[in-house]
């Protein structure tokens, strides 16, 4: 696809978690972020599609910052993967769409949740891959603020020494860990230098820039027999300015009124500019 069918793509995921961030809410500021990545890795990169999703020569993609499921959701409900009506059932009774990963939906590897979980898991089924001889890519995405578990750590090192170069961690970088920002926290930079010392390929882009990332992935793997990580700047809230890179933006639940102004905002039709004040915190 195209860099204007791309953002036409993102803009509707966007707008699929914003309706998800009312009635029960979601993480809808880290959700934001990754949207972009999503959107890329599946109509650009990654072999997965609606017929092949249970054919061993497919690629897979585990989300293990599982709380950005909803820009999974929307990607999945865009590209015809997911139902797009089913995501009226968010949160209901009736239906496994809720705040995590899960398997009963069609495209989701794994459940996820549970942060620095998926990298051991994603590893395990590079190096399936690798003594099947096969060529199937595998993504894990994960989220800044989760590299302070070390199982994160652990991962990198197995995945090196077995030369898993068909395994990509994308870290979405957006700088926040739940309320608070990463480096007032725990600080992980420099994250491109710890990734080196631990003998993985990395590289460091704009995640929400399409060329950028077709620029990326295009290089893959970025070095034989080494771990690729690719460092994706984010920015969390992308695409509504009013709730941009706010600590208190981690997880929303909005109010119907509020969403359909948050719609207006995304779409650049905004009248009345929406603050802390006018969006109420749940």
């Amino acid at each position: 696809m195209n860099k204007q069918e791309l953002e036409k793509i993102a803009l509707n995921v966007r707008e699929h978690i914003v309706r998800l961030s009312t009635d029960g809410g979601c993480f809808t500021g880290a959700s934001l972020s990754a949207v972009d990545l999503i959107v890329y890795l599946y109509t650009n990169f990654l072999n997965i599609n609606a017929h092949n999703l249970k054919d061993e020569n497919r690629d897979y993609l585990f989300l293990s910052k599982g709380h950005d499921v909803p820009a999974l959701y929307g990607t999945l409900a865009e590209l015809g993967i997911l139902e797009k009506e089913r995501l009226a059932n968010h949160l209901t009774t009736n239906d496994h769409i809720y705040w995590h990963p899960n398997t009963h939906i069609p495209g989701i590897e794994f459940h996820s949740g549970s942060l620095g979980h998926l990298p051991s898991v994603a590893l395990g089924v590079a190096m399936d891959i690798k003594m099947r001889k096969g060529s199937n890519k595998v993504i894990c995405i994960l989220g800044d603020g989760e590299l302070n578990e070390g199982s994160c750590w652990e991962a990198i090192l197995v995945a090196n020494a077995y030369e898993l170069d068909n395994l990509l961690f994308v870290i979405d970088r957006n700088q926040f860990q739940a309320n608070v920002r990463t480096e007032e926290l725990i600080p992980l930079e420099p994250l491109h230098n710890k990734f080196t010392a631990f003998g993985a390929a990395v590289s460091r882009i704009n995640g929400h820039d399409f060329d950028e990332l077709h620029k990326a992935f295009s290089r893959f793997p970025f070095s034989k027999g080494r771990l690729n990580v690719l460092i994706a700047d984010t920015i969390r809230g992308k695409g509504l300015p009013s709730i941009q890179e706010r600590a208190d933006r981690w997880f929303c639940n909005f109010s119907a009124g509020e969403v359909e102004q948050l719609l207006e905002e995304l779409h650049g039709n905004n009248k009345t500019e929406l603050t802390s004040e006018t969006l109420i915190v749940r």
